[in-house]
């Protein structure tokens, strides 16, 4: 018989090693893939995965059952994933006026860019909460699981997806022109 999710989150949280494993062996890819979606580049989500699991024992002393455990870890990621932007925009303003330091990053960062396929690459022109809903979406998440990560209504879900592929098709008929 195969243990819950719940049931290792709350063992793990005891600090047993094992089932701390086992729960990062099931969902480590998804969260990662999760991460990707909502940096845009493959080195960032690498760090944010990496950062999320260093940080998940003490987490996990949080967990109380109430959501599933994918749903409880999503809402984590989405969380970390806002600080990192945050501080990312605070590195930014430090760094302006560097000179040709930061155009040399700038550049590095543009040439970065360039390699991601083009849904990635849209997505990251989209508003922070409609990349974050339309990531989770495209998860395989349900609208209702979306809604419950974010913290929103199912129809305020709904609409930041239409709105999203709104855009997307905006941004695909900008590229084409």
């Amino acid at each position: 018989m195969m243990t819950s999710d719940e049931d290792l989150a709350h063992a793990a949280a005891r600090g047993d090693g094992t089932a701390f494993g086992v729960l990062l062996e099931r969902h480590y890819d998804r969260l990662f893939a999760l991460c990707w979606r909502l940096t845009g580049e493959r080195a960032e989500a690498e760090d944010l995965t990496q950062d999320i699991c260093a940080a998940l024992p003490a987490k996990l002393a949080l967990f109380h059952g109430q959501a599933r455990v994918t749903t409880w870890l999503y809402r984590v990621a989405v969380n970390a994933a806002h600080d990192r932007r945050r501080r990312r925009a605070s590195h930014a303003r430090a760094a302006d006026g560097w000179g040709d330091w930061e155009i040399a990053r700038t550049e590095a960062a543009a040439e970065e860019r360039a390699r991601l396929d083009w849904l990635t690459l849209a997505m990251r022109e989209l508003p922070e909460d409609l990349r974050d809903t339309l990531a989770l979406v495209l998860d395989d998440l349900t609208q209702a699981e979306v809604a419950e990560v974010l913290g929103l209504a199912e129809g305020t879900v709904a609409w930041r997806v239409s709105e999203a592929k709104k855009r997307l098709r905006a941004i695909r008929a900008r590229q084409e022109a």
